[in-house]
């Protein structure tokens, strides 16, 4: 509803008062001077003439004020639908809730009242001309009614409108914070876009090309043309998440583009590195043969069967990993950096596994000629591990859980049995080292255990 359905009234009104003591004037100067002289005696003695004072123009003045307040009324309905409208327009743009869905349904069907009593207003106005001088007094009484009952429904709807717009007050704060954001949001992501740029200008200029993040780069320039179309084609909550993503996006490039310099320095370290451990371990696989040879003449094969092909297996991964850094190098001289960080990581875990596959060796035969030599230290440190975890599962009790109990009662055989294993001219030393490394481990593990519900039933 709109000032401008009263125009043809007032327009009307306008004309009227125009054509009123003016014009009756110029009429009668024009007049023949007979005919002047025969309407003289009418004017004088009121026939036919309008009365400028007396209970008349009292109901007039009172039918026109009734016509000026109920236009005021008109006016403030229309000013508060119109603040109202942009309200509405603020949170549906911004939020899709349902409390969001149902405002907008509401303020539809306040404006179909208020098309109703704008309308009601209007044909009041327009059923009464209070500028008509054969109005009579009870015309002037009903003009006054029906003004004042039009005034009374629009201040009714007023009120209504004005409680609606109150409790949209929530609804309206959390839209205007959202739009709040959007055009800080934009413009954070366009000066991170520019960052990005800059910072691959910048790593280009040290003969770095970058081609994978200049990609990147150049797929969020869709994203940036949406950006510049607005929110109003594209919503204000979906521009704050595009913008919020495409500044995610050109922080990542830029960083990546800042670290890259440090990233190509460390890859070439990391080459250098790797070609001198894989010529270290080349050389530590060379004496594993002698190794297998003394442990082959001192123990059974079951302490050195399982070396058997450590060195071929050695000289392999050696090959293997040479191959990788071949291809980490090439990576590299092609700026393929993810390229060149994946294989030398190949690497490291082909020489991780050769070197761990070498000492072993070098290991085994030091265990075995340590507990060859002396058992009991074996045996002792064992049982050590054994009596710890029974003094901690009796502590405070009579009799141990089962549940700690069993593991090790079982562990005490375990050992027992061990040690018995040993007897013979050719005993198996390797199995009794990994016996006794298999107990101490269930005696940890029972420690553990217990260590866990004692600090649960504490807590």
């Amino acid at each position: 509803m709109t000032a401008t359905h009263t125009q043809p009234h007032e327009q009307r009104a306008r004309r009227r008062r125009r054509g009123g003591p003016v014009r009756d004037v110029v009429a009668l100067v024009l007049l023949p001077l007979p005919v002047l002289v025969a309407m003289a005696p009418q004017s004088f003695t009121g026939g036919g003439t309008r009365r400028w004072f007396g209970r008349g123009e009292s109901q007039r003045a009172e039918a026109q004020a009734a016509k000026d307040a109920a236009a005021t009324a008109f006016y403030e309905l229309d000013t508060a639908q119109r603040d109202l409208r942009i309200s509405i327009e603020t949170i549906t743009a911004v939020d899709n809730s349902p409390a969001a869905r149902r405002a907008a349904q509401e303020y539809e069907g306040l404006g179909r009242r208020i098309d109703e009593v704008s309308l009601g207003y209007i044909t009041a106005v327009d059923s009464h001309d209070l500028d008509r001088d054969e109005v009579d007094g009870a015309a002037m009484s009903r003009a006054r009614a029906d003004l004042a009952r039009a005034k009374d429904e629009l201040d009714r709807v007023k009120g209504d409108l004005d409680r609606f717009a109150q409790g949209l007050g929530p609804l309206l704060q959390g839209a205007e914070t959202q739009l709040a954001r959007l055009a800080p949001a934009v413009e954070r992501a366009r000066q991170a876009l520019l960052g990005a740029s800059n910072a691959l200008d910048g790593v280009r200029a040290q003969g770095l090309k970058a081609d994978d993040l200049a990609a990147r780069l150049a797929g969020l320039a869709p994203e940036l043309t949406k950006l510049n179309e607005g929110a109003g084609q594209h919503g204000v909550q979906e521009t704050i998440r595009r913008a919020d993503d495409v500044l995610r996006k050109a922080e990542e490039i830029r960083a990546e583009a800042a670290r890259l310099p440090e990233r190509a320095a460390e890859i070439d370290k990391r080459l250098v590195s790797l070609r001198t451990r894989a010529q270290a371990i080349t050389t530590r696989a060379e004496k594993v043969d002698p190794i297998l040879s003394e442990l082959r003449r001192r123990y059974s094969s079951a302490c050195w069967q399982d070396l058997q092909q450590v060195p071929e297996q050695a000289t392999q991964s050696v090959r293997q990993a040479e191959v990788k850094l071949r291809e980490a190098q090439q990576a590299r001289d092609e700026q393929r950096w993810a390229d060149a960080t994946s294989r030398l990581g190949t690497v490291r875990a082909l020489l991780d596994g050769t070197d761990a596959a070498v000492s072993a060796a070098g290991d085994r035969l030091q265990r075995l000629d340590a507990v060859s030599f002396d058992r009991q230290k074996e045996v002792e440190r064992t049982r050590f591990a054994i009596r710890d975890a029974q003094r901690l599962a009796m502590a405070g009790r009579h009799t141990p859980d089962p549940r700690h109990a069993g593991p090790l009662d079982d562990a005490v055989a375990r050992l027992e049995r061990a040690v018995a294993g040993l007897e013979g001219r050719h005993p198996d030393w390797w199995h009794f080292l990994t016996e006794t490394e298999a107990v101490r481990e269930t005696a940890a593990r029972v420690v553990q255990e217990i260590r866990e519900a004692r600090g649960t039933a504490g807590g």
